[in-house]
């Protein structure tokens, strides 16, 4: 059994790419929404936040010879744990890790307080392409600034927003992808003076932000992809076939 642990696009295209091949997979997930997402690609799901004790009761339980680690490149105490229980378990571990696409000419930080200094310093009107796990985080660190985000239509995360005091003209309720024109649109309607998002890869819509951004002339704030130890590291799904 093949267990990867998912939440993103990639983990979807892994999915198909073993069911293609006649392979027995299982997907981890940690919220609602992947769960509905992964089932439609797999037969298997699990829907909890596992620590690494989780993760090591389900590679036994469900007999796991491969550990394909597809989750977002910033949950980095999720990849931590899956390596570490990877590791105890004697299982092989691969991490899918996206290109990253980066491009010049941009503001690059390391964390949320460096991404805040710099976009206070750049603008009044900041557009988040961050998603709505840290909102609280940025609202609280860009006091007096015209936040404005977007984040997933979910009944739970625009209540979330406007619990954060955001009104509507702060809150763009959409789900990707995101294509460079509609990113040019969005920030030209709303306003935005800077743009804060993550260093995400092809897959997250990463080239399409920063084009429009750079179109506009609108500055971009870069929050760096974490490094990890990973041992094995692919860029694209058919490199899989190495190891399964």
């Amino acid at each position: 059994m093949i267990l990867i642990f998912g939440g993103t696009s990639d983990s979807l295209d892994i999915c198909d790419w073993l069911h293609a091949r006649g392979r027995d997979y299982i997907v981890s997930v940690a919220t609602e929404y992947g769960e509905q997402l992964a089932k439609q690609h797999a037969e298997h799901v699990i829907c909890q936040r596992l620590d690494e004790a989780g993760m090591c009761r389900v590679m036994r339980e469900k007999a796991v010879s491969l550990v394909i680690d597809a989750t977002h490149p910033f949950a980095v105490e999720v990849s931590g744990n899956a390596m570490n229980a990877a590791d105890s378990m004697n299982i092989p571990y691969v991490r899918y890790e996206r290109s990253s696409g980066q491009a010049d000419h941009l503001h690059l930080v390391r964390d949320i307080d460096e991404a805040c200094r710099a976009a206070s310093a750049l603008g009044n009107r900041i557009f988040l392409t961050t998603g709505s796990k840290n909102l609280p985080e940025y609202v609280a660190k860009l006091p007096g600034k015209h936040v404005i985000a977007r984040v997933l239509p979910v009944a739970e995360v625009i209540a979330a927003c406007e619990q954060l005091g955001l009104l509507a003209d702060q809150i763009i309720a959409m789900k990707g992808p995101f294509s460079q024109a509609l990113n040019k649109e969005l920030f030209r309607q709303t306003g935005a003076e800077v743009m804060i998002t993550k260093e995400s890869g092809a897959r997250g819509g990463f080239a399409e932000k920063i084009a429009a951004c750079q179109e506009l002339g609108i500055p971009c704030v870069v929050i760096r992809r974490p490094a990890l130890p990973y041992p094995v590291v692919i860029t694209e799904v058919d490199e899989l076939e190495k190891y399964v």
